[in-house]
């Protein structure tokens, strides 16, 4: 063996023994590199008669194409190993089963809405949505609201450009509701019943424990020729016990003030049985429709009359459910949501 052959199978050896591409790269300036053997052989040519440096010259050409080839297996087969090894590290059993994606429901507030729309749609009342950017007509005026009344404040009212703002409770919608009512049945000899309900998202500066910036509330209107405070009490009985799955709770009403309604009445829950046993909770406002507000539906107040009514479906959700932060109907942690699935 000459000592060309010996060169390349020192080389061969070298880079076999490299482990990584590092020591690969390390492996090939000991032989191809500026001070690497296969140069310095290049370089002592120089001292050769001219006939024998073409001899050497094309021998030496050769011993460097050889540690080239065996340079680039090396790489390639490091490469191929490096390329085993993450397949191997990220294999997919495929005999596994699959991960089955979580089941989702409905947002617990969601589940009160349907239930309030259920409840009152078997009493005979209809639906109505509407815009949440509202005009300050239907917002405030029309609901015999003064322009000196405190939610018309910018500490309790998100107004926007236009002079409209977001609504802060759902009554426009019974405005609207009943001015198309009207204007329906204005040619008819009589007029059915104003039922209706409008719940939705609703907006005010505020936010603790029981109060959030949007919030829900569902609006209640009954009108008629002989709508009574009676009727009011009956509708909710009927819907207290009927949302909370109980015949075991008292309903009181007690005197307030509402700008749209003469007399109004705050109305309250109490539970005989459970954690909130003896406790009277305020769930709702009511009141007779003032007559401003029955003019302002395009109605005579000295035929017709009736009540109105506004409860948060997102407290009633907090009782029936045992819930004791607003906050949490909102934050969208999933570990507090799925309990509700």
């Amino acid at each position: 063996m000459n000592d060309l052959d010996s060169l390349v199978q020192s080389a061969e050896s070298d880079f076999s023994a490299a482990a990584t591409p590092a020591d690969l790269e390390n492996a090939k300036a000991r032989f191809l590199g500026k001070t690497g053997r296969v140069t310095e052989l290049l370089k002592g040519m120089a001292a050769l008669p001219v006939e024998e440096k073409k001899t050497r010259g094309a021998e030496i050409n050769v011993v460097k194409q050889r540690i080239e080839a065996a340079l680039t297996a090396r790489r390639q087969a490091l490469a191929d190993a490096e390329l085993q090894a993450q397949l191997k590290a990220e294999a997919l059993d495929v005999t596994l089963p699959g991960r089955a994606r979580g089941q989702g429901g409905l947002h617990p507030v969601s589940r009160s809405l349907e239930r309030i729309e259920q409840i009152f749609g078997s009493m005979g009342f209809d639906v109505a949505d509407g815009p949440e950017i509202e005009e300050d007509w239907y917002n405030f005026t029309a609901l015999n609201t003064p322009e000196d009344h405190p939610a018309r404040s910018m500490h309790d009212t998100f107004y926007v450009e236009g002079g409209q703002l977001l609504r802060t409770h759902t009554s426009p919608m019974q405005v609207r509701y009943a001015m198309q009512h009207v204007q329906k049945y204005k040619d008819a000899k009589t007029m059915p019943e104003i039922r209706v309900i409008a719940p939705g998202r609703t907006y005010r500066v505020d936010s603790d424990a029981t109060h959030s910036p949007m919030f829900h509330q569902c609006e209640g209107l009954w009108i008629g020729e002989n709508v009574s405070f009676k009727d009011l009490r009956s509708v909710f009985a009927d819907f207290f016990r009927t949302f909370f799955e109980t015949d075991d709770l008292q309903i009181r009403f007690r005197p307030s003030f509402f700008p749209f309604t003469e007399p109004s009445a705050e109305v309250d829950i109490a539970f005989s049985s459970g954690p909130l046993k003896g406790r009277w909770l305020e769930v709702a406002g009511s009141g007779q429709v003032h007559p401003n507000v029955v003019k302002n539906f395009g109605l005579d107040p000295e035929h017709y009359i009736g009540f109105a009514f506004g409860m948060g479906p997102d407290r009633l959700t907090m009782l029936r459910y045992g819930v004791n932060d607003l906050r949490l109907f909102f934050d969208g942690d999933l570990r507090f949501l799925s309990q509700f699935r």
